[in-house]
């Protein structure tokens, strides 16, 4: 058997096995044979693993780039940041907006965003603000059989993008036809106006108050909401960027009743607190995201214990950055009042994150003994490959992409703490700044060729592809009904 490259002595990881003193034989960018000892190949290309951790290339499905009217990550120092991290394929978000009456020519703009600027391999969800009835009977099957788009997000809050039950009702008959995954942002949004308003009246207006005006019940609500609409439709629905310990269990009391309901979190509700929000008059912005960061530990447990269970399938990084030293991106904040910590409501809400996403749940999951290696590999690239409908990533099998991350071995791995200045984004902070990582990608091969290498990326922005996806490979409707209503 001929290979192009040949990677030998490694402990090979999947979602259910780990194989020790394995090789991978690749040949044209696909796994094409695991096991020990595998044949020398004149010509061929080795790398020798020195008996560390052999893991799939991360599966980011949750990334924002080119996000309009910030100073944001653009598709190359995304990707670029994504493959120096472990990362080989992102899921992006091509954004319609109120005013699109067509989704057609908002894809077609990402395509032309994308085109030969991304390091990795990438796809695209697509954001529905207004789901008129030609796009929802007429365009979503050409986003499916043309496009290759089979997954949409939905927004419960945010002015410009949250849609009403009725809509959500209306998104959910027509993707339960066409097999499209239905992502959906829970928060209740009456809730927070109110609070907000109210938080202003009495100038509590400090980032940190951006947590405040989003108490865990506000997650809550929404979630348990979305998951009715989601059983009376019979559509299966994945809730993102799960915070809190409340609408955890919303998804797992529905997730026992057997509903196909899913849940994604985030490394920042894994390993920060709030107080990560009180830093400085300011400087607290660094980390607002919705939803926020949580205040109390147990919230920050109970995602865990989310993982552990099986309640998030996936965790993703919600990579939605802007820099913080600019007045178009977290700045705005101070733009609005005197006070010398701004108002909130003003900061633009996200963090990055898709280069420390895997790393992070390896070296303090994994390593510190939390998580097996098993579900690292299951929740970062497996379930979110299936997910989607990712046919030949997420997994280290013959057929399967030779995307592939490999680690330092233990006797080789230095402890570190991590600064901005080692990152490869276009973004001037980490949240992550000071935590120590344990280990980190030593090799980042995609579809059998090196794109990272101790420290430097080696790979040409343009080699990333557009992927196509087919429907979601897990449980999809159950054909079980409320009552004599069928759709």
């Amino acid at each position: 058997m001929d290979f192009d490259l040949v990677i030998r002595n490694g402990t090979v990881v999947t979602a259910s096995d780990i194989w020790e003193s394995c090789d991978i034989g690749i040949k044209d960018g696909t796994i094409v044979a695991v096991g020990p000892r595998l044949p020398a190949t004149t010509g061929a290309q080795e790398i020798d693993a020195e008996g560390a951790f052999i893991t799939p290339g991360g599966v980011d499905s949750h990334v924002h780039l080119n996000r309009e009217n910030y100073v944001a990550d653009t598709y190359d120092t995304g990707t670029r940041s994504a493959v120096a991290g472990g990362t080989t394929t992102v899921i992006t978000f091509a954004s319609q907006t109120k005013k699109d009456a067509s989704i057609i020519p908002v894809i077609e703009n990402y395509h032309k965003l994308a085109k030969d600027q991304s390091y990795c391999d990438y796809a695209f969800h697509v954001i529905i603000t207004n789901p008129t009835p030609q796009i929802v009977e007429d365009e979503f099957p050409r986003m499916v059989d043309e496009y290759g788009i089979t997954s949409v997000k939905l927004y419960m809050t945010y002015k410009p993008m949250k849609l009403l039950d009725y809509q959500i009702l209306d998104v959910m008959y027509h993707a339960r036809k066409l097999g499209i995954t239905t992502m959906v942002h829970a928060e209740n949004a009456d809730i927070i106006d109110w609070m907000t308003q109210h938080l202003e009246e009495k100038l509590m207006t400090h980032p940190h108050h951006h947590g405040t005006s989003r108490p865990p019940i506000v997650e809550a609500e929404a979630t348990n909401r979305v998951i009715c609409l989601a059983e009376l439709m019979d559509t299966p629905i994945l809730l993102v960027h799960i915070s809190g310990g409340p609408a955890t269990k919303h998804i797992r009391d529905a997730q026992t009743r057997l509903l196909p309901i899913y849940g994604e979190t985030c490394p920042q509700y894994m390993f920060l607190l709030a107080d990560s929000m009180r830093k400085g008059d300011f400087e607290g912005a660094k980390c607002v995201c919705s939803p926020p960061i949580r205040e109390d530990k147990s919230d920050q447990d109970a995602i865990w214990a989310g993982i552990k269970n099986g309640t998030f399938n996936v965790v993703s990084s919600d990579h939605a950055p802007c820099k913080y030293d600019h007045p178009n991106g977290k700045q705005r904040g101070l733009q609005h009042g005197n006070l010398p910590y701004g108002k909130f409501r003003f900061i633009p809400n996200g963090l990055p994150g898709v280069e420390t996403r895997v790393p992070l749940l390896f070296s303090g999951g994994v390593l510190s003994g939390r998580i097996s290696p098993q579900k690292f590999v299951e929740v970062t690239s497996t379930n979110p490959a299936k997910l989607y409908g990712l046919k030949k990533k997420g997994s280290i099998a013959p057929g399967f992409d030779a995307d592939l991350v490999i680690w330092y071995s233990q006797t080789k791995s230095q402890p570190f703490k991590l600064t901005n200045e080692m990152l490869h984004h276009a973004i001037d902070y980490t949240p992550f700044e000071g935590i120590e990582f344990k280990n980190w990608p030593r090799y980042t091969i995609i579809r059998g060729k090196v794109v990272f290498s101790h420290g430097e990326v080696i790979g040409e922005m343009g080699y990333g592809q557009f992927i196509q996806r087919e429907k979601s490979l897990l449980p999809g409707p159950r054909d079980v009904w409320l009552n004599e209503w069928r759709p």
